[in-house]
């Protein structure tokens, strides 16, 4: 059984850096999941979530090299979690295969599988979160990004700008637009 590293992730990429393979192992199964989930709300393919996380934390073990930490560890690695995925939306080597979002292979992220207290309720949440992610998937990709940062990641306005490559006032108009569309979309909801 491997020993866990311990340290600030910082820390850990300058151990990586350094060649020390055990850090870069922590850093892989702290960070792990929370990029797959992230990737997967942006390309909403679970198969293809899972290979563009490998092909960021093998751009993550390249880049070890040239690593330095002027940001949290974790804004350099959703930013290039953020390129990949709008790389390969962008690029169609990824297409989604049309997947349906009320995936019957249980294939959604783990932490939307939250048991409820009754059937009934169970029912409406799912159908409702499944609704809230319909219209945040339908939103525009760099606005899809900020949201899914911001709200399901608590990533800051500055670390938003810094991941996203654009300026506090961008992310702030970004996300002011993304949540007028959604407000719209899903104002039926509050309604309720």
């Amino acid at each position: 059984m491997e020993a866990v590293v311990t340290g600030s992730d910082a820390e850990l990429m300058l151990r990586v850096k350094e060649g020390d393979e055990g850090s870069f192992t922590s850093l892989l199964s702290k960070h792990r999941d929370p990029v797959i989930n992230y990737l997967y709300r942006m390309v909403q393919n679970a198969a293809v979530a899972e290979e563009l996380a490998q092909d960021v934390f093998l751009r993550v073990y390249r880049a070890r090299q040239t690593y330095e930490p002027t940001a949290k560890f974790t804004t350099w690695l959703y930013r290039i979690a953020t390129h990949v995925a709008l790389n390969a939306l962008r690029d169609g080597r990824h297409a989604r295969r049309d997947q349906p979002l009320d995936d019957p292979l249980g294939e959604r992220p783990r932490e939307w599988r939250d048991p409820q207290p009754n059937v009934e309720d169970h029912m409406v949440a799912d159908a409702q979160g499944w609704e809230i992610r319909r219209a945040v998937q339908s939103l525009p990709e760099k606005q899809r990004a900020a949201v899914i940062l911001h709200k399901f990641h608590d990533l800051d306005y500055k670390e938003i700008a810094q991941t996203l490559s654009c300026s506090e006032s961008a992310v702030k108009s970004l996300l002011f637009r993304a949540y007028e569309t959604l407000r719209l979309r899903l104002a039926h909801l509050a309604r309720r």
